[in-house]
């Protein structure tokens, strides 16, 4: 299943997303055109990992961190798909990071690696969106720099852990404009999916909807006000978001 969150003339909807048609849990259906997209879950908190691929280290000339290197990204930063990112006034390099998102299905804490994904309820794309202006050694951690409204792109559905038959091994490619910048796979990831849920939950509950931002592939370039970024994720669909000005121009 594809599970959406979605408003039609200001009303907020949940539903199943099923050949360009949207199945809501109290009867109407909407085509899929018609709505404005929000993000698949509403989570408490939002957890990302940092520098998981070995590549992506190697792009940014840093060591491959002792252990994971955390952080978290506001549920302010969250938008869905289509909505736009805004570009912060003064900043001068922001990218993209496509990457796979967890989405917790129940409450968790201290369980085993090889148990991890019976507690998921399924996977979705995000944008971990970052302004690199704001990523200095004594600024971590990178609080501000992943942490500005709108900088949470996350959808388009939640894909039922059941439809992936192996969250580590999945094609990531990221496309500006149309043109490819960014390709990978989680096979890549230093540490898995179910080593990343059985860590964080070593240490702290995860609840019902929480996010897991596993991290993104070496591939990061700059973009600009007005590009469109599409994240795609093998079985999960492609995440679309244009780039706009803060204040509204290009």
């Amino acid at each position: 299943m594809r599970w959406v969150r979605f408003l039609v003339d200001g009303q907020e909807w949940e539903g199943q997303w099923v050949e360009g048609q949207i199945v809501t849990q109290s009867g109407p259906v909407f085509a899929d055109s018609q709505v404005k997209w929000l993000p698949p879950v509403n989570p408490s908190k939002i957890i990302g990992l940092a520098l998981n691929y070995r590549n992506h280290a190697a792009e940014l000339g840093l060591e491959e961190p002792p252990e994971p290197a955390l952080f978290f990204k506001p549920p302010s930063a969250l938008i869905g798909h289509r909505q736009a990112i805004v570009y912060p006034t003064g900043a001068s390099y922001c990218h993209y990071e496509t990457e796979v998102a967890v989405v917790m299905g129940r409450r968790c804490r201290r369980i085993k690696a090889n148990e991890a994904l019976d507690y998921v309820r399924g996977y979705t794309i995000a944008n971990d969106f970052t302004c690199r202006d704001f990523i200095r050694n004594t600024f971590r951690p990178p609080v501000r720099a992943k942490g500005f409204d709108t900088f949470c792109p996350l959808g388009p559905a939640i894909v039922s852990r059941e439809m992936i038959d192996n969250p580590d091994n999945l094609e990531i490619v990221t496309r500006v404009n149309g043109t490819v910048r960014q390709t990978g796979n989680t096979r890549q990831l230093m540490m898995s999916i179910p080593e990343i849920i059985a860590y964080l939950a070593s240490f702290m509950t995860l609840e019902p909807g929480d996010v897991i931002l596993t991290g993104t592939p070496e591939g990061i370039s700059p973009v600009e006000p007005g590009d469109v970024i599409v994240s795609e994720i093998e079985g999960l669909g492609a995440l679309h978001n244009p780039v706009v000005a803060e204040g509204g121009g290009q």
